[in-house]
């Protein structure tokens, strides 16, 4: 047997007279190394991926051994996973293409044939995340949001049509579509793929990375998948496999099925806050069990949206006849279709499938009820008809030190803690006075004197592909919109109402329904095919309403339908946000407020004054299916998705560069070449023990990628603002850290600077402010970094539990490398930002169960020394970390490496795996 293939297990497949080759995992069930009806589907996956890609070099027979060897207490065990193909979002793809266009640069100028840096599987980038919300409520705000993203992003649009033309297998779907995780369930994502290697037709599944991390939303279709940080990315489209320890699998068992009333949102929150007790990191998850076939293909893409915020790698379903209707309703072709079925069959992989599991949860779906989350975590789950005393208590909670003398009574009576039964008298008394916890504020909006106060929703957004994907719950939003219009109910006029569509195909259905007219009729007009509001593109709320928040300190909220809301993400000026299905954040527009019982308390009242409560419009189970069979059909994704790669008359009018090489402007405010390519030495430069090391930043628990790179608007007097005016840009047209991503000046002056992160070496100052040691001044976090690279000074940044929670952004590792940080030592990190350190070559460190830096008693003066590194770096190293104090007493402590492969241990010598691969590409003949 060849090197290429160990096992005999290269077989021939014929579907409708063709001949294909396939990995036939079932050969390595007769040579006795699996089970695999044992194996979890997802193992089965990257097994299959595994033995297809066997080459005798960077992936031999022994790595099909030990994938193979998936146990329950799963082997310490490493595998090269090769994605049949990679999808880019443009927050995070801009900056990959120009990684590649820096890394062709550096090979031009050391004289070798650019073309040499060419991605080796195929590539989608859908423009989704940077149109904004600054038009709303009216017919012509898609058409004017739509003008200002060409207008603010034409230059980052032009590079990424460069890289169309410039790498082979790379495809761009142009703004104004959708979002790439609906795009993905909806157009790209196969399954099954038919695809010629080496002259020869092979069948393989359909698995991919992507460089945002709601990839995994793709296992609502069975499809493996899951989010990387750019860097990471960037190295598998080069051809270099993503290097990971064998996964432990947790199994969801669903049982019964949803509850009238309860909708996959609701169920998606549940999971959401389950699952996060668990504890997933780092771990698959699949869902099986009876209750699988009660739920559909778009509930289950909910569920599998929000892995990231369950914790998971993936969150998946396996592939059943539910999957093939929806394939068919989606557009796809019938032969294909076909494909899927015999291909899957035959690899054991289709159907209901009964594996062993590292450990198994149990979910009833009728135990699932109306929820939200937050004020500032997706896992936070808060019960609507306890969302009034849970707001007012937040509130109160907030105010507490600051009030004047309150009635007891009458706080108790307001915070929902009184025995009052709903039949006394006093029961219908108005609301009790509580001073400024429910003071109003009057505000001017277009010459209309309206109020808010603690707890206005200024916000409320039907976005996210989490919730747009799914027929269900947005023909409930347009139902209830319908029911409540006919009630004679409107939204307050302080609410910023808006309708982000995750693919034009929502848009054709809600027309359809003759739902689309009753949303619009309450201020949900379209407003953009984008993430919007969830990826923290709200837009401005009408500076009245700015004015008042700031002045009067009010915590304002947000009610969207997407999956993150983390601090300063939505809007920097709402504190509260609260994640929700559509038709209940239709529900909380109607309502204006948070402090609500939708349970008991009226959304308002009729043209004949009686109250209207949520029950009286909350359309039934009955008519939301009525309103899908009638309203979606497979023509609209057809007729939709034919175009998809297209555009509009303003994509076709870009005028791109063209050539193998980016020809860089180096006035440019959006699109720079990077540093980390220049000057490069073809000499890895290895690991050395880090001496006379400074603290930048000593940080709390669950600090996200949200906090350390922001990625919505910024001011002048922020270190990013200030960078830009210098050079010439004025205010409004700053955009957002997320669309300056190409622009690396910018973004490492943005790095820790989120408006509400908070630096522990700091007394109640919110901010991206440090103390420069060992002056101890206060200065920000950029100005403080480049005073530390001035004196050759290295940096570390302690924090808590769970740092680098949320997206995959790379330049969360990458600014964090640029300012000059070589470690961070925390308690445990988020999956895609630990390994997005490591990609950049930054250490990251964990402390000891038990320790932590406020039980080590630092405070960031300290003078910090890591020692072990000058004898190289190995898999998960026990290092020592000195901290010295200004009185001369010292703290020592042990910390580990959380580098978990060879490959990672290889990526940080070389300082970063592009590093790495551009090493190897420089030296190979």
């Amino acid at each position: 047997m060849a090197e290429t293939d160990p096992f005999d297990a290269i077989r021939e497949f014929e579907f409708d007279g063709d001949a294909y080759r396939m990995a036939d995992l079932t050969a390595l069930e007769e040579a006795g190394l699996c089970e695999l009806d044992r194996l979890p589907v997802s193992i089965r996956v990257l097994l299959e991926s595994v033995l297809r890609n066997v080459d005798g070099d960077t992936i031999s027979a022994e790595d099909v051994r030990n994938v193979a060897s998936w146990q329950p207490d799963v082997p310490d065990v490493e595998l090269p996973f090769t994605p049949s193909r990679v999808v880019l979002q443009d927050l995070t793809g801009v900056p990959a293409v120009v990684d590649l266009a820096a890394l062709r640069s550096a090979v031009d100028r050391k004289g070798k044939e650019p073309a040499i840096v060419e991605p080796e599987i195929p590539i989608d980038l859908v423009i989704d995340h940077s149109v904004q919300v600054d038009y709303f409520g009216s017919e012509d705000a898609y058409e004017k949001n739509v003008e200002l993203e060409y207008e603010r992003n034409g230059e980052r649009y032009r590079a990424l049509k460069w890289a169309q033309q410039a790498f082979d297998d790379f495809r761009v779907v142009p703004p104004g579509t959708g979002i790439v995780h609906q795009v993905n369930l909806e157009y790209l994502g196969q399954v099954v793929h038919a695809r010629e290697r080496n002259g020869e037709n092979w069948l393989l599944p359909d698995t991919l990375v992507g460089t945002d991390s709601h990839t995994p939303m793709i296992g609502g279709i069975g499809v493996v998948g899951w989010g990387v940080g750019g860097i990471e990315a960037e190295a598998a489209m080069l051809g270099q496999p993503i290097t990971m320890k064998l996964p432990e699998v947790v199994g969801v068992r669903l049982t019964g099925e949803l509850p009238e009333g309860a909708t996959a949102t609701d169920l998606v929150l549940h999971v959401t806050e389950q699952l996060r007790e668990v504890g997933v990191v780092d771990r698959f998850v699949e869902f099986f069990g009876p209750g699988v076939a009660n739920l559909t293909v778009p509930d289950r893409a909910t569920i599998a949206n929000m892995a990231p915020e369950q914790g998971s790698t993936i969150s998946m379903f396996g592939v059943d006849e539910a999957t093939l209707d929806y394939l068919e309703l989606t557009g796809r072709e019938e032969e294909h279709i076909e494909l899927v079925r015999e291909y899957l069959d035959a690899q054991g992989l289709f159907g209901e499938q009964n594996p062993e599991y590292t450990e198994t949860v149990e979910l009833d779906l009728s135990t699932i009820t109306p929820s939200l989350a937050g004020p500032k975590r997706p896992q936070d789950r808060v019960p609507m008809d306890d969302m009034k005393t849970h707001f007012r208590g937040l509130v109160h909670g907030e105010f507490e030190d600051e009030l004047d003398e309150i009635d007891e009574d009458a706080l108790t009576r307001w915070l929902g803690e009184s025995s009052v039964a709903a039949d006394r008298p006093d029961a219908d008394l108005p609301e009790p006075d509580v001073g400024e916890l429910n003071d109003t504020v009057d505000v001017d909006l277009d010459g209309e004197t309206t109020e808010i106060r603690h707890g206005s929703v200024v916000v409320s957004a039907i976005t996210s592909c989490t919730n747009t994907s799914n027929p269900s719950v947005m023909l409930a939003a347009g139902l209830l919109a319908r029911n409540a219009v006919e009630h004679g109910l409107d939204v307050p006029e302080y609410v910023k109402t808006s309708l982000a569509p995750g693919s034009r195909v929502v848009t054709e259905y809600l027309e359809a329904s003759g739902l689309l007219p009753y949303l619009e009729d309450l201020g949900y007009n379209v407003v953009g095919y984008g993430c919007t509001t969830c990826i923290g593109n709200a837009g401005p709320l009408p500076e009245p309403i700015e004015r008042a928040i700031d002045a009067e300190d009010l915590w304002t909220a947000s009610v969207l339908s997407g999956n993150r809301n983390f601090e300063a993400r939505i809007h920097p000026k709402v504190r509260a946000n609260y994640l929700a299905s559509p038709p209940l954040v239709v529900a909380y527009g109607l309502a204006g407020r948070m402090d609500i019982d939708l349970e008991t308390d009226p959304l308002g009242t009729d043209d004949n004054g009686d109250p209207v409560y949520l029950a009286d419009i909350w359309p039934d189970a009955d008519e939301i299916h009525t309103a899908i069979h009638e309203s979606v059909d497979a023509s609209m994704f057809e007729e939709k998705y034919a175009e998809v790669f297209e555009g509009d008359e303003r994509w076709e009018a870009l005028d791109a560069p063209t050539g193998d090489v980016y020809e860089w402007d180096d006035s440019s405010t959006y699109i720079r070449e990077p540093p980390f390519f220049k000057d490069f030495p073809l000499d890895e430069p290895g690991v050395a023990d880090i001496q006379d090391a400074r603290t930048l930043m000593l940080l709390g628990d669950t600090v996200t990628t949200d906090h350390i790179s922001p990625a919505g608007p910024f001011s002048r007097e922020q270190p990013a603002g200030e960078w830009l005016v210098e050079q010439g840009v004025e205010p409004h047209e700053f955009n957002t850290y997320g669309a300056r991503r190409g622009n690396h000046e910018v973004m490492m002056r943005g790095t820790f600077a989120n408006v509400r992160i908070e630096n522990e070496m700091l007394d109640d100052v919110e901010g991206g402010y440090t103390v420069h040691q060992p002056t101890g001044e206060q200065t920000t976090v950029f100005e403080a970094s480049q005073r530390y690279r001035e004196d050759d000074t290295p940096l570390v940044v302690f924090a808590g539990e769970e740092l680098g929670t949320g997206s995959s952004r790379d330049w969360a590792a990458k600014g964090t490398d640029l300012l000059g940080v070589r470690a961070t030592i925390a308690e445990s990190y988020e999956r895609i930002f630990r390994d997005n350190l490591v990609g950049m070559g930054v250490l990251p460190l964990q402390f000891a169960d038990g320790d932590s830096w406020e039980s080590l008693d630092l405070d960031g003066s300290e003078n910090i020394a890591i020692h072990g590194l000058d004898d190289g770096l190995s898999v998960n190293d026990e290092l020592t970390v000195v901290a010295e104090r200004s009185d001369g007493s010292t703290v020592e402590f042990p910390v580990t490496a959380q580098i978990s492969t060879p490959a990672a241990v290889r990526y940080v010598e070389n300082g970063g795996i592009l590093h790495l691969v551009l090493r190897r590409l420089l030296t190979q003949e």
